[in-house]
Formats: structure tokens, sequence, C-alpha cells
């Protein structure tokens, strides 16, 4: 892979974990606050289903696990064993999409 194609992955996995801070810091926000408010797993289901901004959230933030997550186990595949070209980048590709496929149908369980 050429030095650009690396310095863009490098960005974007920078860029995922941005977006992924923001979005642990609100997830773990609203744990505790239904925790604090005594909300049980139904009523959290009711404020969620049929809620297109948590549907939106839990979206992106699947996505940019997956993105942030598959470069990084590309990474430290690359650096731990002699796996390289482009099996070792379409397997990553592979769990990138599957992860994002994943926490996309979790979020759709939510929002359903």
């Amino acid at each position: 892979m050429s030095a650009r194609a690396e310095t863009w992955l490098w960005i974007t996995q920078r860029g995922a974990g941005l977006i992924l801070a923001f979005a642990v810091t609100l997830h773990i926000a609203t744990i505790i606050y239904a925790v604090h408010r005594g909300l049980s797993a139904t009523a959290i289901l009711g404020r969620t289903q049929g809620n297109v901004a948590w549907l939106v959230f839990y979206i992106i933030f699947a996505v940019a696990a997956a993105i942030h997550g598959g470069i990084g186990l590309r990474t430290i595949i690359r650096e731990t064993t002699s796996w390289r070209g482009a099996s070792l980048e379409a397997a990553v590709a592979a769990f990138v999409v599957l992860g994002a496929l994943a926490g996309c149908r979790a979020a759709a369980a939510l929002f359903a």
C-alpha cells in the first residue's frame, strides 16, 4: 500500500476515534442517567423504539467502531505477522463491513 493510502488510513482511524470519544461519552452518560432514574429495560426500549435520532446515533457509533477497530486490527496484524497484500486488505475490509452490519442490525433492533 502506498504511503498516501497509509496516511489516509491513519487519518480515517483518528477521525473514527474522535467520533467514538463523543459517542462513548454520550452512551455512558445515558446509561448512568437511566440507572439513576431507575429505568427498566422495557422503559429504555420504549424511549429508543421509533426514535430516529437514537437510530442515527447508534448507526454512526457502530460504523465508527467498525472502521476504527478494523484499521487497528490491520495495524496489529502487520506489526506482528508477515501477512501483507491484497488478502490482508480484503480480510480487514470484510471485518469492517461485517462489524458495521452487525452494529447497524443491533441499532435497528433498538429502533424497531
